[in-house]
């Protein structure tokens, strides 16, 4: 691509168009890596691998290791943890899929409905060890730090959400917590493994750190608006499903402040039986509408963004800083 091209605004493709080769070296590294000697878990990697993910982690990680000055050769250990990141949340996926009891994962049927449920776990702890096993060829304890810190931060995010299912009084610091845990972290640990791949000192990957943690922040909290204001087809999976599952998101928490009591029974009938037999997924709709659910959620994802772009706005500008600039647009604006 014409790096020319970025002194005007990016699309996104045109943002995938700048580290297009380096993703495609990443994908043919999980090919292979995702091969085990059990044919069952390659079954499952590949299913993974083939189900459309944007692949938004490896592409944050890439875009962070050019903007610090890295040189992204086939076998250099961003490419490296380009698949560490994507094996990770795999592992993830595949784990929150069973917890879930989910039956549909990005338009297909989810791996916990084709494999079952103690084949998965079992899948996915093989995921998160795959995971490991390349990051320790870098023979970098920084690069085990991170990744052993961020891992056990996600499993405790699951935990924690675990303990509130089907619970009406979540809290709106409840909500950010898990949104750090589950997903904010992950990204922010993306960003900071780029600069570190590029030998770039600490203050930078801090600084990149912290950009793509608020970055997190917004995506989770658009996905947990977007659970219930998406199309199905778009989304690729139920909506409405956080709240089937028993779990209250933020837009929720937000309508709930002023709820009166015959309306939080209507979100309690919903916990207490899962489904929205007895109380239409519409009602929930007005009840977020009528009481600025979804508007406050978008709120506080774009206060998100905008704290992301002014840490970017400090940096000299440059292709890749104008890079990661469009990604947070490409979180704010997304519809899936």
């Amino acid at each position: 691509m014409n790096l020319g091209k970025l002194k005007q605004a990016l699309t996104g493709r045109e943002l995938f168009d700048l580290v297009q080769d380096e993703l495609e070296h990443v994908e043919r590294k999980l090919t292979a890596e995702s091969v085990a000697s059990v044919e069952t878990v390659t079954a499952i990697g590949q299913y993974l691998q083939s189900s459309g993910g944007k692949r938004l982690r490896p592409a944050l990680l890439l875009l962070s290791a050019k903007f610090a000055g890295a040189s992204l050769g086939p076998n250099s250990t961003a490419i490296q943890l380009g698949a560490v990141v994507e094996l990770i949340h795999a592992a993830t996926l595949v784990h929150d899929d069973v917890i879930d009891a989910a039956e549909t994962r990005r338009g297909r049927p989810s791996t916990n409905v084709k494999w079952g449920n103690h084949t998965c776990v079992l899948a996915g702890d093989w995921l998160y060890m795959q995971a490991f096993q390349i990051a320790l060829r870098e023979r970098r304890f920084q690069i085990l730090d991170l990744l052993i810190g961020l891992t056990q931060m996600m499993v405790e995010g699951e935990l924690l959400q675990l303990e509130r299912i089907g619970r009406i009084d979540v809290s709106e610091a409840d909500c950010m917590e898990l949104v750090d845990r589950k997903t904010a972290g992950l990204f922010s640990v993306c960003a900071r493994l780029g600069a570190l791949s590029a030998q770039s000192d600490t203050a930078l990957q801090e600084k990149l750190g912290e950009y793509a943690w608020n970055l997190g922040m917004a995506f989770q909290l658009i996905d947990d608006m977007l659970d219930f204001t998406a199309r199905e087809k778009t989304l690729g999976k139920p909506v409405g499903g956080d709240l089937r599952e028993g779990k209250v998101t933020l837009p929720l928490v937000y309508a709930l402040e002023c709820a009166s009591p015959a309306e939080r029974r209507l979100v309690e009938t919903i916990l207490e039986q899962r489904n929205y037999d007895q109380v239409p997924f519409a009602r929930i709709l007005a009840l977020l509408e009528k009481y600025r659910g979804i508007e406050r959620v978008k709120d506080r994802a774009q206060a998100f963004t905008d704290k992301a772009r002014q840490i970017i706005g400090e940096f000299p500008e440059s292709p890749y800083q104008r890079a990661l600039m469009t990604v947070t647009d490409l979180v704010t604006e997304r519809d899936h």
